[in-house]
């Protein structure tokens, strides 16, 4: 009745890694043609950091971690 049943139970973890994976890879793929560019690849890096800069900013304001 049981046969397997462990060899299933550690599959998840592998099967979770593909699909985070998968995720990650269709989501970014659009944005590689765009760093072949000097230009866009500039934009695109000062737009992550502004981005990370933004929720950091609003995460310690509404936590109320500085003194803005």
């Amino acid at each position: 009745m049981f046969d397997g049943f462990w060899d299933n139970v550690l599959r998840y973890p592998r099967y979770l890694i593909t699909i985070i994976f998968g995720i990650f890879l269709n989501t970014f793929e659009p944005l590689f043609p765009l760093l072949k560019r000097p230009v866009t690849l500039i934009a695109l890096i000062g737009l992550l950091f502004a981005s990370l800069a933004f929720i950091t900013f609003t995460l310690r304001a509404m936590l109320g971690l500085s003194t803005i």
